[in-house]
């Protein structure tokens, strides 16, 4: 199975905070793991919004980017392209989703249409429900 995970989720897998024991059990459960591209971006956003508001110091700061930059090679990312952005747009409108939830959908999607088992990872209960819409495996990650 391949656990893509959505900025949301992908974040937990490096600070501590709630959900964070969902995400590490579907990833136990997961043969590989999978991303969009401009997940990146959003999770050192991310870590730097938790430094910003004192979740994270410095030091924590650096130790997690770190560990990001680490696994990154390991994860299948997958392209933000013209034909995924296109995808994401029909998405997009057809279920009412903000602009990087249909980009990381349209990821996930494409994913499964080249042949991966997909289980969709993220923690927004509307993204979610997009997901198994789509036919994905969306298991409810409690946070």
């Amino acid at each position: 199975m391949i656990l893509y995970l959505d900025t949301s989720a992908l974040v937990k897998l490096y600070v501590d905070e709630p959900g964070r024991s969902a995400v590490v059990t579907q990833l136990e459960r997961a043969a590989a793991v999978a991303t969009v591209r401009v997940a990146y971006a959003e999770a050192r956003a991310a870590f730097a919004r938790k430094r910003r508001e004192g979740g994270l110091d410095g030091k924590g700061l650096r130790q997690v980017v770190e560990r990001l930059d680490g696994d990154w090679a390991a994860y299948s990312v997958v392209d933000v392209t013209e034909p995924l952005v296109r995808r994401a747009g029909i998405l997009a409108e057809h279920h009412g989703l903000r602009g990087y939830d249909a980009v990381h959908l349209a990821a996930a999607v494409e994913l499964g249409r080249a042949g991966g088992d997909v289980s969709f990872g993220c923690f927004d209960e509307h993204l979610r429900r997009a997901a198994k819409r789509e036919k994905l495996r969306a298991p409810l990650l409690a946070s």
